[in-house]
């Protein structure tokens, strides 16, 4: 990404709307004065009273128990070192984001102002008694080392430092899993560690821990191997000295028949030719960022042999933090451990080595675009995507603070809290992100043809930057190009094509032709030669055209032009799947109980019974391609007959006989209203008869568009879900329709929807 490109969006990001990333939101009902008066003055006073006579009781009426304080003074934040504490606060508030996005817990972002340990620890200290667990964050060595140490003995809640635990958990499962493959003890390899802060330090720790001999070890810093000969050695470096070669040993010495090397240093500082002297099938886990401190290509070209792993997500087996922090803090304060020890750790690591040896989920699968990742060479760690995690290393950590004797209040039903565990974040939260990881698997040409507009502009830089589709942008070269340097966006390589202007004799020619494909489509139909030139003229056209003709693979559209300007000519010149009766659009909203599909959101105004039941059985297809299972209701203002003679009621009434004789193994019903869709309990107390009966419907299709329309505006208007759409679904190749005044954020996730959608055609 272009430097100032990137300060430019990242300050917009932060600023825009309410500043900054997280804030707090009531949990309870604040809906008059009786609800007020119980929460605030006099109600208040009852659990106040019952945590005065018994402390414990704080966790049972208050967020304490689900709470955790990201605390950090600022001397060494990510690559930024000692900024100070205020310009800490928007990493401190996205550990926060991560917390709650990835496990579900609630967080307060501290930066404290001081270098002074003692201050600090003092400060944490007075605050126990508000969170139930403190995560320590970007605190320079070696004082990072002291406050750890004595919060742990000073507090009765759990404390970890992740900078230096996180990629320690993480690599350690990687490291296990990795020695596995190649048939190598832990107690019996060489180790080369090039780094000796805080990461390094506990890493090493980690991996004795778990059976490294550390004579076997040898770290360096700076200024070469930590040996006992040294008078510089400062901090913790002294625990691993080695004496066993001569000081002066170099790394490129030390590599020399090693089988493992663990980099948490800088880029580049190993060359191939190093890396080629290292053992037989040998482990390298190159984890400085963004620069590895060797290239996973020029690794793996100068030893093939070798497993390689590293800190970034474009690459086979990435040590990602987000695979540890929010799972060991959840196990943490669900069995309320008053620390996190050695013994939670290992039962991450356990945990997380294990996972990546079991089957992997179709939705994982899905994102990296395989039908089958499997243990192996380049999958030795489980992917961030991954919903088990939340159920694997959060249980694992609490069934080790339970064993070490550390929790306060161990859990009793281990099945009972693996669905509460699973109910957290709602199956399937990760969608977006699976959807995007998908696409990048197999890059799709997309055609933005709104391209004189700055959000399309600022979303085709984007689509660039991750990688997730080539853009083609449609517009005035001149005044897109104007656009993009006000905008200081970078497009370089990006194709900008005006269908009103021909720039040389091969645009000349495609022109011609698509003018006259779409005159033999459409002569039958009305439109003269005259017309199709003029026609083809038109972006919306121009673009459905090169995507018809495999010039493109997808189309976005719509964003300044009317619906149907934008879908007709799609549905003139690409046209509907063979089979496929109405095409039909969905929308799709990020629900704290997993994604909610509705339908049929923009496109068709009257329908039958048998349309109905057609348009369900697309959204349904689509439903299933991101691997979850459709639990679809058709919704109207009736309730299984209630209503006998409603022309709505009998419609879905009708539809929804139709689809039980097509699929009599979907969970479809109704009709029903849509309160009832989601409410389980219910409808298995009235209806037990229901298809939906103990399940909560995540598709929602309506008796008509505007009833299905009025839904998803205000659901994206009144609510503060994510929203994607309207997604097209019945054509033969993707045209995707933006709606007015969708963000950048929107429009990447259609143009993510859109490429996925061109993979899968091609299939």
């Amino acid at each position: 990404m272009d430097k100032n490109s990137l300060k430019e969006e990242a300050l917009f990001y932060h600023s825009t709307g309410r500043p900054g990333k997280i804030e707090v939101i009531p949990t309870t009902q604040t809906a008059n004065q009786r609800d007020l008066s119980l929460a605030y003055s006099p109600g208040v006073a009852e659990p106040c009273l019952a945590i005065a006579e018994e402390t414990s009781d704080v966790y049972r009426y208050t967020a304490k128990g689900n709470l955790v304080a990201v605390i950090s003074n600022g001397t060494a934040v990510l690559g930024l070192g000692d900024i100070g504490a205020e310009a800490s606060k928007p990493v401190m508030e996205g550990k926060g984001l991560l917390f709650k996005i990835y496990a579900d817990i609630d967080c307060f972002d501290l930066e404290l102002d001081t270098k002074n340990v003692d201050d600090f620890i003092k400060t944490v200290k007075i605050l126990e008694p508000t969170f139930g667990g403190v995560n320590l964050e970007d605190i320079s060595a070696p004082d990072c080392f002291e406050i750890e140490e004595r919060l742990k003995e000073e507090l009765n809640i759990p404390v970890m430092h992740d900078d230096q635990h996180g990629t320690a958990i993480i690599s350690g499962a990687a490291l296990l899993n990795a020695l596995e493959l190649v048939g190598k003890k832990i107690d019996e390899v060489k180790i080369i560690v090039n780094g000796a802060g805080a990461s390094a330090i506990s890493c090493t720790r980690i991996y004795v821990s778990l059976g490294a001999k550390k004579e076997n070890i040898f770290m360096y810093d700076s200024k070469g191997l930590i040996h006992p000969d040294r008078d510089n050695l400062t901090g913790k470096k002294p625990e691993f000295v080695n004496g066993s070669v001569p000081a002066s040993t170099s790394l490129a010495e030390s590599l020399d028949g090693a089988d493992v090397f663990i980099g948490l240093s800088r880029g580049n500082v190993l060359s191939k030719d190093m890396v080629s002297k290292m053992a037989e099938d040998c482990i390298i886990f190159a984890m400085a960022n963004p620069t590895p401190e060797i290239s996973y290509e020029d690794a793996k070209e100068a030893r093939p042999d070798c497993i390689m792993a590293t800190g970034r997500s474009d690459y086979p087996n990435q040590v990602n933090n987000v695979l540890g922090f929010p799972f060991i803090f959840r196990g943490a304060l669900d069995v309320r451990a008053s620390e996190i020890n050695e013994e939670m750790k290992l039962g991450a690591i356990y945990a997380l080595a294990e996972l990546a040896k079991k089957p992997v989920p179709d939705i994982v699968n899905l994102a990296y675009n395989t039908e089958n990742l499997r243990f192996g060479r380049d999958y030795i760690i489980p992917k961030p995507v991954d919903p088990r995690l939340i159920t694997t290393v959060a249980p694992a950590v609490a069934k080790a603070a339970m064993d070490s004797g550390v929790a306060k209040a161990p859990i009793q039903d281990w099945d009972k809290y693996i669905l509460e565990l699973s109910m957290r974040l709602g199956k399937d939260r990760t969608l977006t992100s699976v959807i995007e990881t998908k696409a990048r698997q197999d890059i799709q040409r997309v055609v933005f043809a709104d391209a004189e507009n700055s959000s399309v502009l600022k979303a085709a830089q984007v689509v660039v930057e991750e990688k997730i589709a080539h853009p083609i942008l449609l517009g005035n070269r001149g005044k897109v190009e104007e656009m993009m340097a006000q905008l200081d966006i970078q497009l370089d390589g990006v194709r900008i094509i005006d269908p009103k202007v021909s720039v040389d004799a091969d645009e000349e020619a495609t022109m011609k032709d698509y003018v006259q494909r779409f005159y033999e489509k459409r002569r039958r139909k009305g439109i003269t030669a005259v017309d199709a030139a003029n026609a083809m003229r038109g972006r919306s056209h121009y673009g459905a055209m090169m995507v018809e003709t495999g010039d493109a693979d997808a189309m976005i559209g719509g964003l300044t032009n009317k619906y149907p300007n934008t879908i007709r000519p799609a549905l003139q010149i690409i046209g509907s799947r063979e089979g496929v009766n109405k095409v039909a659009s969905i929308h799709i909203f990020m629900t704290k109980f997993g994604p909610l599909f509705i339908a049929d959101t923009t496109i068709n105004h009257h329908l039958s019974s048998e349309d109905i039941a057609d348009i369900t059985e697309l959204v349904v297809e689509q439903v299933k391609t991101f691997n979850i299972e459709p639990k679809v209701a058709l919704v109207t203002y009736s309730n299984f007959g209630s209503v006998p003679n409603g022309e709505s009621a009998v419609l879905m009434r009708k539809a929804t006989q139709i689809l039980h004789e097509r699929h009599p193994d979907l969970i479809v019903d109704g009709e029903m209203q849509a309160h009832m869709a989601f409410n389980e309990d219910l409808l298995k107390e009235l209806y037990p008869f229901s298809k939906l009966a103990g399940h909560r419907a995540n598709t929602l299709i309506f008796p008509n568009l505007s009833s299905a329309n009025i839904a998803y505006n205000l659901l994206g208007n009144v609510s503060e879900m994510e929203m994607i759409g309207p997604i097209l679904l019945g054509l033969k190749k993707p045209v995707h329709i933006l709606q007015l005044g969708a963000s950048v954020r929107q429009i990447v996730d259609m143009v993510g929807i859109a490429a996925v959608h061109a993979q899968e055609s091609k299939k």
